[in-house]
């Protein structure tokens, strides 16, 4: 036997949850050739891994990473975050929003509409093969796979109306989600606290889900409450897969809200009562206590009717200024309200404003404080002075249940990064690696098969990726070494794309996109497609 690299002597954890075992691994032409004893292989390059853990490359399910190909080389360390940590996959379009399709008569609204998420650069795409070929042009350090969003295809035929779909605009809606499919999207998405999708009824998501049952793809949804009705948002999800026939994933499963730390003890068993009843369910998280959100989302539903230039004018009023303060105050039947009155701020920290960058690390009390205005005054003329395109992080969830949910064979894990300039959330750089060290080496949590297992065979399997997540021969070389003692996150909320500790090289495809802890320049990513 001959091979292009052979890692030598390592720990091998194969991704399906066993034991590790010690072996050598033969790469060659992109694809994992052998694992065993390869001591008399032929090898143009051996690397003694001894003392070393070799995993699949990590899958992260749930990202907004969109765009981050075409970001400029100004940006690299937000582009090469994720595959510092070990991961190797990337799957896109998560909440509702993906960049295609976008027909020509929406394409302007579209573009503002996703802008607001993939900053002031964002573009759109007719199609998925359109936003395919952008990527692979610009080339791509790990695969990345997307599903297609429901709020962009909402947006594409519906507009931002808040009403029901007709007839008509349903059958439009179901030809272009079976058209994205048919193209390789790796399923439909939903963000129902996200203008326009919070405006869509559950008949509409199911006629769309059976598109995605019929090509044996999830539905993925951000549901449409995390906080007090979590339990109906969860059976809302539910129902749409036990009518429409799709597996449901619920996307970064919290219980958020001071009120409701805890409850994940009574929605995770909901979750496993429906998989015994037959609905195929499973969830994704991340290992922080903090999200991060678009700013507009934290305002009442009505106030992001219409899209963003409606939104953006409404907030020129001081009528609607103050309808948005009596509606933080007190709430709206059936609306997520993660922010409750001026005291609500404190939890809201600025990620990305790119015409205020020394707003960025800052919560908007400390800034309203700072320049003597009323809180939402000073969101509002901010979203106004950014076109909308203002990204924040909010403290949300209790660290006992960010356990409980990684803990759950139900989970696997995803980032929900969102690669923007600024001060992104930490874990777009950190999440992997911060399960790895903290969740298991320090607390515990599950071994480090189990964690390995949710990062990668278990990810690979829910989202029909045939030769990834796992160590075998025949696979793609998707592979991750790191050291098991020393493995963890640095990235902070303050700097929040400190690169981790403990992972030595990382090849996708065969290729090093990582070699002993330092990127190698290489864009051996290829974009991955049912």
């Amino acid at each position: 036997m001959s091979f292009d690299v052979v890692l030598a002597g390592g720990s091998v954890l194969d991704g399906g949850g066993g034991p590790a075992v010690a072996a050598d691994l033969g790469i060659d032409g992109g694809a994992i050739r052998a694992v065993g004893d390869l001591a008399a292989a032929v090898t143009r390059e051996r690397i003694d891994v001894r003392g070393l853990h070799v995993a699949p490359g990590f899958i992260d399910v749930h990202t907004h990473s969109d765009l981050a190909p075409l970001l400029d080389g100004a940006h690299d360390e937000l582009r090469l975050a994720a595959v510092r940590q070990g991961v190797t996959t990337e799957i896109c379009g998560n909440c509702g929003f993906s960049v295609f399709p976008a027909p020509a008569p929406r394409s302007d609204d579209l573009r503002r509409h996703v802008g607001s998420i993939f900053g002031p650069t964002a573009d759109v795409y007719s199609d998925l093969g359109r936003y395919r070929a952008a990527v692979e042009n610009a080339g791509l350090v790990t695969n990345l796979a997307t599903l297609v969003g429901h709020g962009t295809i909402r947006a594409g035929v519906v507009g931002f109306d808040d009403r029901p779909a007709d007839p008509s605009e349903l059958s439009a809606m179901r030809a272009a989600t079976a058209s994205a499919l048919d193209d390789g999207a790796l399923g439909l998405s939903s963000g129902l606290v996200y203008a326009p999708g919070v405006f869509a009824d559950g008949v509409e998501l199911v006629e769309l889900a059976r598109a995605a049952a019929d090509r044996g793809r999830p539905y993925v949804s951000h549901i449409r409450n995390e906080a007090d009705d979590v339990e109906a948002a969860i059976d809302e999800a539910l129902w749409i897969g036990r009518e429409s026939g799709a597996a449901v994933q619920i996307s970064h499963h919290k219980t958020a809200g001071r009120r409701n730390w805890g409850r994940t003890t009574e929605t995770l068993e909901r979750l496993a009562e429906a998989r015994r009843a037959g609905i195929d369910v499973t969830v994704d998280v991340y290992p922080y206590t903090a999200g991060s959100t678009i700013l507009a989302s934290l305002l009442p539903p009505w106030a992001n009717a219409g899209g963003m230039d409606e939104l953006l004018e409404r907030l020129g009023s001081a009528d609607a200024r103050d309808r948005i303060r009596r509606d933080l105050a007190r709430g709206l039947e059936r609306w997520q309200r993660l922010v409750e009155g001026d005291d609500g701020w404190q939890n809201v920290r600025i990620a990305s404003a790119p015409r205020h960058p020394q707003y960025e690390g800052r919560t908007i009390a400390a800034l309203a404080q700072s320049e003597a205005v009323d809180a939402v005054d000073l969101v509002a003329d901010l979203l106004r002075a950014e076109k909308g395109q203002t990204t924040v992080v909010v403290s949300l969830m209790a660290e006992e249940d960010v356990e409980r949910v990684l803990a759950s064979p139900l989970a696997m894990l995803g980032s929900d990064g969102i690669p923007l300039p600024g001060k992104p959330h930490p874990r777009w750089a950190g999440s992997f690696v911060r399960v790895l060290g903290h969740y298991v080496r320090e607390r515990g949590l599950m071994t480090l098969e189990h964690a390995v297992h949710k990062m990668t065979g278990l990810p690979g399997e829910r989202f029909g990726l045939a030769r990834r997540g796992r160590i075998a021969a025949g696979m793609a070389a998707d592979v991750v070494v790191f050291a098991a003692a020393a493995v963890g996150d640095a990235a902070t909320y303050d700097e929040p794309l400190l690169p981790p500790r403990g992972v030595h090289h990382v090849l996708v495809n065969g290729r090093f996109a990582v070699r002993d802890g330092v990127p190698t320049g290489a864009k051996a990513g290829v974009f991955l497609t049912r």
